[in-house]
């Protein structure tokens, strides 16, 4: 499992026109999901989001109660090595993928993180204000 965690002073997500989530200062997550990926992996990305201290100050969203938005990314395991048409083989296809994000999303707002989702599969325009900027890969 693979996330993009990106420091937002908000972060927005529209399918078909309509806003389906958004929030203020946090972490915009972008979440990719590979074939052997597990439970285990999503609860590890779900605690390295909540506590990595890459906020403000030196602060975690769990210090900070700061938002988390979540968003499918399948592009994450695509693969640029041949020719100029890049390869989804290593994404995980939708039903073993999905769980797996809702995974994430469940086990921080089992922490008390505030939460707020994009729809999975569907064509997402997001929107962030990226912070400092930082951004950073997290793999589990």
């Amino acid at each position: 499992m693979r996330a993009v965690l990106q420091r937002v002073t908000r972060a927005s997500v529209t399918v078909d026109g309509e806003m389906v989530g958004q929030i203020g200062p946090g972490i915009c997550a972008l979440v990719g999901v590979t074939h052997e990926d597990t439970a285990a992996q999503a609860n590890t990305v779900a605690r390295k989001i909540a506590e990595l201290r890459i906020l403000r100050d030196e602060q975690s969203v769990a210090d900070s109660g700061a938002e988390v938005l979540v968003v499918s990314q399948f592009t994450l395991y695509g693969s640029t090595k041949k020719g100029r048409r890049p390869s989804w083989t290593a994404a995980a296809p939708g039903p073993v993928a999905e769980p797996l994000v809702g995974a994430v999303v469940d086990a921080l707002r089992e922490r008390g993180v505030t939460v707020a989702t994009g729809v999975f599969g569907a064509d997402m325009a997001v929107e962030m204000v990226n912070d400092g900027p930082v951004t950073l890969v997290v793999e589990a």
